[in-house]
């Protein structure tokens, strides 16, 4: 039963459920001091997973919501889908996926690494009157796993992936080496080589703060990102500025068949503006592939705060969300300590008691593209509404929805029990 204050706080912050998170625009030049504190006691190389930042360089969500932003373009994914050649397939699917990089906050910022156990859902109403669905979970804490699973039913449109940031101190900048890898599947076309679901894998550029000992700070992206489809690869490569000479946020690329490593075509522009395609023959001219500053990013919607579980992402980090958004850093860096030392306890306890965290909505697989899947079988052959209904029974998603009595049970126990009661 929640007491007096809580059920004011839940409608203090009914409201704002679905705020915009990326409403901050600030530099934060002048927290640098603190950040070259902590810095300066760093080597080169060093882990930055294990240090606490200030949390002027937070962002105002957890990594498990910030997955979201490569969600925000769906019709994006369903044109590419609607594409009778594999080859327009494959450029579809490199279109949508590159335009969610230019979301995310101005300034410099990283989102908050999620405490063991954490999870995040959220839905989308699309355009075309359909629904889409997302569920996430922190699976591992050390090293930091963050699995994810979303689906557009009605379209058969399914990604699912694992994300694995590394972070590193490379003297003047930070690293976040990504990686780990994601799984688009268009369900009801059936690749002839395999006889599954048509898929392709990707994984994503690495992100640099740059300027942190001197110079303005500022994000770059940088590395290769690989698109893996039937029978084309696209090789994107997120150009960093030289320290004399160069361009920020450049790419360049290619989109290969697979048989014969022939290029098709190649891929310009920079990510954050606009991005050229260019058939790879004589006398062939660029076109737009994608203007992401015409892109209309479709934001997540999330249940009220008032029906959210305590280890929701949004429920959980509340407290540091609103400090955050008030600049008030002395209020989030407490906050934000109450969290991880109760992380701390918890984890102590387990080891005291030699018990290993098992994922409740994830279930480690092994030989298949990624570590975790969503616990639940959702068969692709099964009808919009079936599909619907499994996705619902997993995790409440929309609101009104409650929590079910063994949500807190493993997923293994929950998959044993279903199989069990099936029989």
């Amino acid at each position: 039963m929640a007491t007096k204050s809580e059920n004011q706080e839940a409608k203090l912050w009914k409201d704002e459920s679905n705020d915009n998170l990326d409403d901050i625009d600030e530099t934060d030049q002048g927290g640098k001091s603190i950040l070259l504190g902590i810095i300066s006691q760093l080597k080169p190389g060093a882990d930055l997973s294990r240090i606490t930042l200030p949390t002027f360089i937070l962002e105002r969500k957890s990594m498990l919501e910030r997955i979201t932003n490569q969600l925000q373009q769906p019709h994006l994914v369903l044109d590419a889908k609607q594409k009778s050649e594999s080859v327009d397939r494959m450029i579809g699917v490199l279109a949508w996926y590159l335009a969610g990089w230019h979301i995310g906050p101005k300034a410099v910022k990283k989102p908050l690494n999620p405490v063991l156990g954490e999870h995040f859902q959220c839905y989308w109403k699309l355009d075309n009157g359909q629904y889409a669905f997302y569920v996430s979970e922190q699976t591992s804490h050390h090293p930091p796993k963050s699995a994810y699973f979303y689906m557009i039913p009605e379209s058969n449109v399914r990604v699912d992936g694992v994300l694995f940031p590394r972070s590193k101190f490379l003297g003047n900048s930070s690293a976040a080496m990504m990686e780990g890898l994601g799984v688009l599947q268009f369900l009801d076309i059936i690749d002839p080589a395999t006889k599954n679901p048509e898929k392709y894998t990707f994984n994503q550029p690495n992100v640099y703060a740059r300027g942190i000992l001197f110079g303005k700070m500022r994000i770059e992206l940088g590395d290769h990102m690989i698109i893996n489809g039937p029978e084309h690869i696209a090789d994107i490569e997120f150009k960093t500025k030289g320290f004399v000479s160069g361009t920020y946020d450049v790419i360049e690329g290619t989109i290969k068949e697979k048989k014969t490593n022939k290029t098709l075509f190649e891929i310009s522009g920079k990510w954050n503006d606009v991005i050229y395609i260019k058939k790879n023959e004589r006398g062939s001219s660029k076109k737009v592939l994608l203007d992401v500053n015409k892109c209309k990013s479709l934001p997540p919607l999330v249940r009220p705060l008032d029906e959210q579980g305590n280890l929701e992402s949004r429920k959980l980090w509340r407290h540091v969300l609103k400090a955050l958004g008030k600049r008030d850093h002395d209020a989030a860096t407490e906050e934000k300590f109450k969290i991880e030392e109760h992380q701390r306890r918890l984890a102590k306890d387990r080891s005291d008691l030699k018990v290993e965290y098992k994922p409740k909505l994830f279930k480690k697989v092994k030989g298949d593209d990624l570590e975790y899947y969503l616990y639940k079988n959702i068969s692709a052959n099964a009808s919009p509404e079936d599909k619907i209904k499994t996705i619902l029974s997993v995790a409440p998603i929309l609101p009104g929805q409650k929590f079910t009595h063994g949500f807190n049970l493993d997923a293994d126990s929950k998959t044993k029990i279903e199989k069990k009661n099936s029989v």
